[in-house]
């Protein structure tokens, strides 16, 4: 089988083997970017990552704003136009023509309630994929995010650490605001794949309040290939989460 970014194909023809939830015709993997709590930049990973796998890896990806009320994904990608439904998740699942895409990146809620529950039963998830600071209180929300999803039978693709440090433009100094290396520490204590850090950057900020993502706007600088690097373990872990289910016992009634 031709492969294209480390075996994403692999995911195309078992993706029906996957338990419960309900899946998009023509989408080949989706997944799910998540926090435990708002603030930790989640929303502008999502997009980064996003751009990342179809920018760097040629690969036909859709992006999905689960959280329909809040302005963060419009924001950064410079849409304006506001949900006019009740039924706007329904109606951007069942109802949306997505053609054919490898990849489908949804930016989940924050938190861990029933909205958080209800999308990740609603919707047939390759994996999930946790994005937290250094922080203590962040990673303790982000550890029930990710227990959330282990009870509904949703992989994890990994934890990623956002804001893991600031480097001074003019000295070079590094800063660990939040604390030093503790999604680290959370992955390796969850047994989770730990996806990279992502530092703080003021072009971060700026790109994501202009709707240009920093993977586009500034390619070269650490954060863009920072979150290239996770994109790059996200398709290495879905083609090992396709492979352990071609792998997997046959389930017959």
């Amino acid at each position: 089988v031709s492969s294209r970014c480390s075996g994403l194909p692999l995911a195309r023809c078992y993706s029906a083997a996957a338990k419960g939830g309900l899946s998009i015709s023509g989408v080949s993997d989706i997944i799910a970017v998540a926090s435990g709590k708002g603030g930790v930049g989640k929303s502008t990973t999502a997009v980064n990552i996003a751009v990342a796998l179809a920018k760097e890896f040629k690969l036909k990806v859709g992006l999905l704003d689960a959280d329909i009320y809040g302005p963060s994904i419009p924001t950064m990608m410079h849409l304006h136009e506001k949900p006019e439904v009740m039924s706007a998740l329904e109606k951007m699942t069942r109802g949306v023509a997505w053609g054919n895409l490898d990849v489908l990146v949804v930016d989940m809620p924050p938190g861990t309630g029933d909205a958080q529950l209800s999308m990740s039963q609603r919707l047939r998830l390759s994996g999930a994929l946790i994005v937290s600071t250094p922080q203590d209180i962040a990673l303790i929300d982000a550890r029930r995010g990710a227990n959330m999803f282990r009870k509904v039978q949703v992989p994890i693709l990994g934890l990623v650490e956002n804001m893991s440090c600031f480097k001074c433009p003019k000295c070079g100094e590094k800063s660990y605001i939040f604390g030093e290396g503790g999604a680290q520490r959370t992955a390796e204590d969850m047994d989770m794949k730990f996806l990279g850090e992502i530092p703080l950057e003021i072009d971060i900020r700026t790109g994501s309040d202009e709707g240009k993502p920093i993977v586009i706007s500034s390619p070269d600088s650490a954060s863009a290939q920072a979150y290239l690097r996770v994109a790059e373990k996200v398709t290495q872990r879905l083609k090992e989460l396709a492979e352990e289910r071609l792998m997997g016992p046959e389930i017959s009634l």
